[in-house]
């Protein structure tokens, strides 16, 4: 949720900065506080460029982390080469940055992600009247602008890019949210398909909303958090023990543990109900934080699209890591073009087309970055349709294949709360913290949990032909527990072959090409939690969320690549329970050919229920291999462990 701007770089002379720069670069720096309906004043920054030669737009971005600390008086300052929109800056844009209410020097209250109340309460304030306040200023008050305003952001600034959307301002003409935190119960930041995310909630409920003047990070006692976190106990112990009931963000994840009316309220799905303005959605496939939102909210707002004004763009990235810096990789992980860029330059494209009227307004449905071949696809729909719908399937001595196992049984193991399965390798630091590893973990090699008794693995045979992933994935799971509740976590691995001699530290690399959680008590309802029966099986529907990927056979040399399916489950820790004791799971398959059942088909293919995506159409540059969960609206692959015995 977290995405700093990295707005400006103060030179030490103006003329020292004239020698170094193109005169494009160099911009002058005003700050005002422009007014709201209700009287509230809102900090906004302007940065106008200093040789600007005609009337020009202005890009908005509104944002909770700072819009930037300027001294009284004007000033002349050069944009940093990270600075979000540093390749339009050289066409001409005015940029404005402002804080959202409630936030560093802007006036108001705030707390973070509250719905839109402007549409059902005449009178009201919220960040769409705010957005469209402050758009209605700037274009009546600062000089030489040409009336029109796009507005985007990254994370935060996303869902306030997308929210400004609704009920425009008319001289809003182009928006671009990107990794927009939508559902925050289903998929995004706090929880993901009802689990809660415990170091991520606390972490930044604290950093916004303890100080509204500042960020804030929280003192820990300890570099690694792994034994911190471990001995917290029950969530009550964090109002008890350090919050004190002041951060209400903190306390509505509390008090609302199931997908209730506060967040199916507090859900973009309710109160963006269609496209009013060109929008950009983009998204990256390791996004830790916001990998959800883009996706859900395209598929949301795609289905009133009728003036084809709605796009997609998803690539290989962590949380806005396309909006600075190269992108041809993350960590150990190489895509072979500097992917980052090459958003970048569309991006450009896109807001100078519906801001300045340059070129002819073609874009593409769907731009996603298909990782193994590292190659841009473009797609008339997504999650694309015309694709061969396979299923891999659990079987015996912890295989998987595309066909269904001959034989059934199980594997059981104990989970233990007090030794948990860790989400990445130790050590575990402060989410934004001191040398924090937080960005990359989505493409961290899976060996680290590799030998644990308490995670299961069914592993297909060698490859022999190329298998390409491309749209949603969904998996299926037929299991028991001798506890009442339990977090299950699906992942799917590509095997990199033994040895690389091209790239040594990947050989046999475990990279995962997708992976998602699933809170037990939510199988059959995400509003009404039912406890699992002690030692009852239990089927399950959960979506590990899109993907496209390439798996490519071995042609060459002695050594294998293969699939495989990972599941870990842990017990959980209720909201005033003590840690509960260690349980024995158990993961079931069989030979039981039929599908999954009608219910849970119909709430994995519910976006309010399972964020499901809408289904897409073809691929312009190849056919499509997709292994996928087996229902006509979408291609997914499904790794359906056991599914079999009673519903």
């Amino acid at each position: 949720m977290k995405f700093y701007l990295f707005l400006i770089m103060l030179m030490g002379s103006v003329c020292v900065a004239k020698s170094q720069t193109p005169d494009s670069l160099i911009y002058e720096i005003h700050s005002y506080m422009i007014p709201m309906r209700d009287g509230v004043e809102l900090n906004t920054v302007v940065l106008n460029p200093v040789h600007q030669s005609g009337d020009l737009p202005i890009m908005l971005t509104r944002t909770p982390y700072g819009a930037g600390d300027v001294q009284p008086g004007d000033s002349l300052e050069v944009l940093h080469k990270n600075f979000q929109f540093y390749s339009m800056a050289e066409d001409g844009y005015i940029f404005v940055l402002q804080d959202i209410r409630g936030k560093y020097k802007s006036q108001g209250k705030m707390e973070i992600h509250q719905p839109l109340v402007h549409q059902t309460n005449k009178g009201a304030v919220d960040e769409s009247t705010d957005t469209w306040d402050t758009i209605d200023w700037l274009i009546h008050h600062l000089k030489n602008n040409n009336g029109k305003v796009g507005i985007a952001g990254v994370s935060y600034p996303g869902w306030l890019a997308l929210v400004g959307t609704v009920d425009p301002h008319p001289a809003l003409r182009a928006s671009s949210e990107q990794a927009c935190m939508a559902d925050l119960f289903l998929g995004d930041d706090f929880h993901h398909n009802g689990a809660f995310r415990l170091s991520y909630g606390m972490e930044y409920t604290y950093e916004v909303e303890w100080d509204h003047t500042t960020d804030s990070d929280f003192p820990f006692p300890a570099y690694d958090l792994f034994d911190w976190y471990l001995q917290l106990g029950s969530l009550k112990n964090v109002n008890q023990k350090y919050f004190h009931s002041r951060v209400p963000t903190w306390n509505n994840i509390v008090k609302h543990p199931s997908y209730d009316s506060f967040w199916q309220k507090n859900s973009p799905l309710s109160y963006v109900r269609t496209v009013e303005v060109p929008q950009l959605h983009v998204g990256g496939f390791y996004d830790q934080e916001d990998l959800n939102g883009p996706q859900l909210m395209y598929a949301h707002m795609e289905k009133t699209d009728d003036k084809h004004i709605n796009h997609i763009v998803l690539g290989p990235w962590y949380h806005g890591s396309w909006a600075r810096g190269k992108g041809d990789s993350i960590s150990l992980v190489s895509f072979g073009s500097h992917t980052g860029e090459e958003f970048r330059r569309l991006e450009k494209k896109w807001f100078d087309y519906y801001l300045k009227g340059i070129g002819d307004g073609k874009f593409e449905e769907a731009y996603v970055f298909q990782t193994g071949s590292n190659v841009w696809k473009t797609y008339e729909q997504w999650p694309p349709l015309h694709s061969t719908i396979r299923s891999l399937y659990a079987g015996p001595d912890q295989r998987a294949g595309f066909t269904k196992p001959e034989g059934s049984g199980s594997v059981s193991y104990i989970s233990d709360p007090q030794k948990p399965v860790p989400y990445r390798t130790l050590p575990i630091e402060a989410t934004y913290g001191k040398g924090s590893r937080w960005r990359p973990w989505q493409v961290e090699d899976q060996r680290f949990v590799y030998t644990r008794p308490d995670v299961v693995h069914f592993t297909t045979d060698t490859l022999t032909e190329d298998l390409v992933i491309t749209g949603e994935v969904m998996a299926h799971i037929f299991a028991s527990t001798t506890g009442t509740d339990a977090d299950w976590i699906v992942k799917l691995i590509d095997v990199y072959p033994a040895w690389d001699n091209s790239s040594y530290k990947m050989s046999g690399y475990q990279f995962p090409v997708t992976m998602e959680v699933f809170r037990g008590k939510f199988r059959k309802s995400f509003t009404n939690p039912s406890p699992n029966g002690s030692s009852r099986f239990f089927s399950a529907c959960l979506r590990p969320c899109s993907a496209i990927s390439a798996l490519n056979r071995v042609r060459r040399g002695p050594f294998e690549r293969w699939a495989r399916a990972s599941v870990s489950a842990a017990r959980r820790c209720s909201v005033l329970a003590p840690m509960p004791s260690s349980a024995r799971l158990t993961i079931r398959f069989c030979a039981d050919s039929s599908s999954a059942s009608t219910q849970d088909r119909r709430r994995a293919s519910s976006p309010t229920a399972a964020s499901s995506f809408a289904a897409g159409g073809a691929s312009r540059t190849s056919p499509i291999l997709a292994a996928s969960f087996p229902r006509i609206e979408s291609p997914v692959i499904s790794s359906r462990f056991a599914h079999c015995g009673p519903q």
